[in-house]
């Protein structure tokens, strides 16, 4: 699975940036950085294009931004002017403890099965310092498996509060529904922020 969706971003990185950078994503982003002290380090797991880690360097936050596609990787360093932090890495491979105080993952996690899922969350739980913000968002349903070359996991906010029983360190601040804000797509978006409470 995680070969295929690698594979697949690896393949349409160019297609994929284009299609996501300019996105205008500023209101999720803001509400992120509110929560943040200033100048806090962030991680943006999963960044893509580069789009947020560029946000938030613009805005005064120190950021490492890592992707499980070495393409994506190259074009976000290109973008974002920081090609030492933008590592391939996968999310299984994070091992930081309370190093972050926030971590960004924008339609990222969603290409986890359900199990690789849960143990990341262990591992975000770690590297974020306590009081620590978390972002996260998922495709809203409840389908799992692959669509167009990519393995997706969708969530419903029932299926939300199953995962989160096993994380009693992170606590909601809030989840809500959005519309797809790429032009061409209709597709909802269960959003969600949430706090670290204790260590």
């Amino acid at each position: 699975k995680k070969n295929q969706t690698i594979q697949y971003y690896n393949q349409n990185a160019a297609d994929f940036v284009e299609n996501t950078r300019n996105v205008d994503f500023h209101v999720m982003q803001d509400e992120f950085i509110e929560g943040l002290p200033a100048g806090a380090k962030i991680l943006d797991l999963g960044c893509g294009s580069g789009r947020d880690t560029k946000y938030f360097l613009e805005h005064g936050y120190r950021v490492d931004a890592i992707d499980g596609s070495a393409e994506l990787c190259a074009l976000a360093s290109e973008y974002t002017g920081i090609p030492v932090k933008c590592r391939q890495m996968y999310f299984q491979d994070l091992d930081a403890r309370e190093q972050y105080d926030g971590i960004w993952a924008c339609s990222s996690l969603l290409h986890l099965s359900y199990g690789e899922l849960d143990e990341v969350l262990y591992r975000i739980e770690k590297a974020l310092k306590p009081q620590g913000i978390l972002y996260m968002s998922f495709k809203y349903g409840v389908f799992e498996g692959e669509r167009n070359g990519r393995y997706f996991l969708d969530f419903t906010e029932e299926k939300l509060e199953q995962l989160l029983k096993k994380h009693t360190s992170l606590q909601q601040l809030r989840n809500f529904l959005t519309e797809d804000v790429r032009p061409d797509r209709e597709e909802r978006w269960l959003n969600l922020f949430l706090k670290k409470i204790n260590s």
